[in-house]
């Protein structure tokens, strides 16, 4: 069985250089919209076997040094009171493994530019997204295999408000990755 995808981005910006045969979804910013965008694109699927979605787009770098593409093996929805809800007595899962790398990448709606909130999450993850577990929840909730592929356009401080301006080179970026590795396995 051949493996197909189902490229899921938040944006048409990071999008802007995904090869045309491939399927897209654009989700829109957040876990909600990203949620609700993936199942309702799974769900237009008769067959789902052999399928992958693949969840590319940008990220903040919440450690110094980290710069290029990353493929997270763990991704944790931080804005989430994950303690709270256990002491409830139910299970949160806030973090989802979706690979064998040890790359964390950390999901919420809150855009991350307050170099205390990026120092604070710095302790559990590598990047910063706003979709990722939200795709990745999606996905594994349809028992489809979710692959994340992030590339690095900000430090998570004041210099993601220029994001506008830093998409586009994430966008080539993630547009040669996928010319590179998804077309010779889709």
């Amino acid at each position: 069985m051949s493996c197909r995808l189902l490229v899921v981005a938040a944006t048409v910006a990071e999008a802007a250089h995904v090869p045309s045969d491939l399927p897209l979804v654009i989700t829109g910013l957040g876990k909600t919209a990203a949620a609700a965008a993936t199942a309702r694109a799974l769900a237009s699927y008769d067959d789902t076997a052999g399928l992958t979605v693949l969840n590319i787009g940008t990220a903040g770098a919440l450690r110094p040094g980290l710069s290029g593409l990353f493929e997270p093996g763990v991704v944790l929805n931080h804005d989430i009171s994950a303690d709270v809800i256990r002491s409830l007595g139910y299970d949160p899962q806030e973090r989802l493994e979706v690979g064998p790398s040890e790359v964390v990448l950390a999901t919420g709606d809150v855009f991350v530019s307050n170099p205390v909130i990026r120092d604070a999450l710095a302790e559990r993850a590598h990047l910063v997204d706003m979709e990722g577990y939200a795709v990745a929840w999606a996905a594994r909730e349809a028992g489809v295999p979710v692959r994340l592929v992030k590339h690095v356009s900000d430090a998570a401080d004041e210099s993601a408000l220029d994001w506008p301006s830093l998409v586009e080179a994430s966008a080539v970026a993630l547009g040669e990755w996928l010319e590179e590795n998804a077309l010779s396995r889709g």
